[in-house]
């Protein structure tokens, strides 16, 4: 059974932050459960789905994030309590139908999570989704550490249901995915609710009863900013705006989020529990004016420590700026005038060293001196190796027929990439082979742009890549339009049976759904037939066919379409078990005295290949070797070879 549905109130349990999430929400007695996998949210979907029989829950990994939030907003119009998870990028996918939304309003408790990904640990950008909640005019939540990720979830659905509209809570890569101690409250009995009705018989404009829909504007939009004034004054009592400090603080720090804990930390560690007072918000979006007045009262500077963009601290200056005749002029450190970093991840030190410049503590930070010794040591012990494909994976393979055809063609074709693991395609483990990598879906809309352009000359052939997930999230629509207006482009779907960059989630392409229920599965290749596109399907490990296939479809006029079919070397069904053993046969490596200088480790650059500077000599490492057999294909010398395994 898992932990996260054990029924013992008071009960104390190390979890994760998007562990402490999916508690709360079951605390809240969350009915619907949406998402479309992205790091750092995947978890809180994933934990919803493995209790989903045992708490008669309906959980799903929608197509893409626009449409988990429309399945979950179903859910809220039927009177049931939804939650819809999604990463920073995700949040920008949903926007349009969340803007519709925010008008309209809700009826059963809707929680909208964004795990978002200070420093881009994990994401092609590190975007900030905050500015969404002022935008669409809806509550922004932010917990503080992992008994708050718990505690704000669930309350959340609760104050959805006061002001009868989405609510907005945010996490970041090191509350999602670090781990604290969370007392759990009571667990509703895990009976189905009463049955599911979309009451739609009413009158016009009674949002329980009537039909939902955002229009008309005029009188919609005033109603909604009624609910954020309501929202506004229950945060002014809200126990999760907490402070800490002397009464009269010679610094207050406000601050949000994961940066609690960071500034927690940093003031204990100085020793400034008597200097520093320390607001810690988890309403941030509307903030409560009388307790920010409350508190700015107390002392002439302020420091706002907040990761990414400075969205508390405008947001604080303005409220400031309005109480000025009240509360006096203030001095502001921050974002803005350069304490602290615009960009990237904080931590304690970070912190600390810009309280150590306001307050004129000194506080021994890692020396810069020490920081290139210790880097330089980590360098002498680690092998130096680029960022790369996984061994065995089918990504290498397609890339270096990708990159091959295109030299073979020799007319400066170029590749627009996206995102997802074959990401890495714009770096050396991919041979530079993408020239463009933008949103999810770009690929093709941009391949489609280049593709029209023979009318002003333009004479290099056009692909685009994505991957399985990638093509039923995004590509779809560009797919569409570039058969429509007939594009001279050639896309390549890297078809390896999952979402693996975030953890092989289930998509439309697969028969099972993310409840691990029997599911249909839609063809890719007969998708893109129906279309008009012409289509062929490849396993990237053929390396010649792959590439002959490449070079006959960019001789082609039309929309092409390539399906490189081969399950990812760390999928569960694949992972341990090796189709051929690979050896070295020695005589034959002659290493860098052959023409091909090291090809198989300097380029090809399988983790799986070693180079033994000893003997002078290319190596197999047996532990991590897939067993993929591609090496062989790509030795000059004939030196790798492969044999079936036992």
């Amino acid at each position: 059974m898992s932990k996260l549905i054990e029924s013992k109130e008071g009960l104390r349990v190390l979890l994760m932050g998007n562990e402490a999430i999916a508690r709360g929400a079951l605390e809240a007695g969350v009915n619907v459960a949406s998402s479309y996998p992205g790091t750092p949210s995947s978890e809180i979907i994933e934990n919803l789905s493995r209790v989903a029989k045992e708490r008669n829950l309906y959980v799903e990994w929608s197509t893409n994030e626009k449409v988990a939030l429309e399945v979950a907003a179903a859910a809220s119009f039927a009177n049931l309590r939804a939650l819809c998870a999604m990463k920073q990028n995700g949040v920008n996918v949903a926007s349009d139908f969340l803007l519709h939304l925010a008008g309209s309003g809700t009826r059963g408790g809707l929680v909208l999570v964004s795990c978002e990904d200070p420093g881009a640990l994990s994401s092609a950008n590190e975007g900030d989704s905050r500015h969404f909640a002022r935008m669409m005019e809806i509550p922004l939540l932010e917990p503080g550490d992992f008994q708050e990720a718990k505690d704000i979830t669930k309350w959340a659905f609760d104050l959805s249901e006061e002001i009868k509209n989405i609510v907005m809570v945010r996490s970041v890569t090191r509350m999602s995915h670090a781990s604290g101690t969370v007392w759990f409250g009571g667990l509703p009995k895990p009976e189905k609710p009463s049955k599911a009705a979309f009451n739609v018989d009413g009158p016009f404009f009674d949002q329980e009863t009537g039909p939902v829909t955002s229009i008309p504007v005029a009188w919609h939009h005033p109603v909604q900013q009624e609910k954020i004034r309501k929202a506004e004054k229950i945060f002014e009592k809200s126990p999760f705006n907490t402070y800490r400090g002397p009464k009269k603080p010679e610094l207050l720090l406000i601050t949000s989020s994961a940066c609690n804990l960071y500034s927690r930390e940093a003031i204990h560690l100085m020793g400034l529990e008597n200097r520093v007072g320390l607001l810690k918000l988890g309403t941030t979006w509307p903030l409560p004016p009388k307790l920010l007045k409350k508190y700015l009262s107390l002392t002439d500077k302020i420091l706002i420590v907040e990761e990414v963009i400075p969205f508390l601290e405008e947001n604080v200056k303005i409220l400031a700026a309005e109480q000025a005749g009240e509360i006096g002029v203030k001095t502001f450190f921050g974002k803005k005038e350069g304490t602290l970093p615009k960009t990237g991840e904080f931590n304690p030190d970070l912190v600390a060293a810009a309280l150590s410049k306001i307050l004129g503590v000194s506080y021994a930070t890692m020396e810069p001196e020490y920081q290139k010794k210790s880097q330089s040591a980590a360098a002498s012990v680690g092998p130096d190796r680029d960022l790369t494909f996984c061994p065995g994976c089918p990504h290498r393979a397609s890339y270096w027929s990708i990159h091959k055809a295109l030299q073979l063609d020799n007319r400066k074709g170029f590749v627009c990439g996206d995102n997802g693991c074959y990401s890495l395609g714009i770096w050396p483990g991919g041979y530079r082979t993408i020239s463009t990598l933008h949103s999810m879906g770009s690929c093709l809309g941009l391949a489609t742009g280049f593709g029209k352009l023979d009318t002003f000359g333009m004479e290099q052939p056009v692909l685009a890549v994505c991957g399985d997930s990638t093509f039923f999230h995004a590509v779809l629509p560009a797919l569409v339009n570039a058969v429509h207006h007939k594009a001279n482009v050639t896309l390549v779907v890297f078809d390896n049976g999952g979402t693996a960059m975030t953890g092989f989630q289930s998509h439309p392409g697969l028969t099972v759904n993310a409840m691990g229920e029997e599911a249909p599965s839609l063809d890719i290749a007969r998708i893109c037939e129906s279309m008009g596109a012409k289509v062929e399907t490849r396993d990237p490990f053929d390396l010649e066919e792959t590439t002959t296939t490449l070079n006959h479809l960019m001789e082609e006029e039309g929309v092409k379409v390539l399906i490189l079919r081969q399950i990812c070397a760390l999928s569960p069904e694949k992972r341990g078990k090796k189709r051929y053993q690979m050896r070295i046969d020695e005589t034959r490596c002659i290493g860098e005295e052959c023409s091909c200088n090291r090809l198989c480790t300097r380029v090809f650059k399988c983790p799986g290949l070693a180079w033994d500077q000893g003997k002078k000599k290319a190596r197999i490492d047996e532990v991590i070797c897939a067993g993929c057999g591609v090496c062989a294909d790509i030795c000059q010398a004939g030196a790798i070879i492969r044999e079936e395994a036992v």
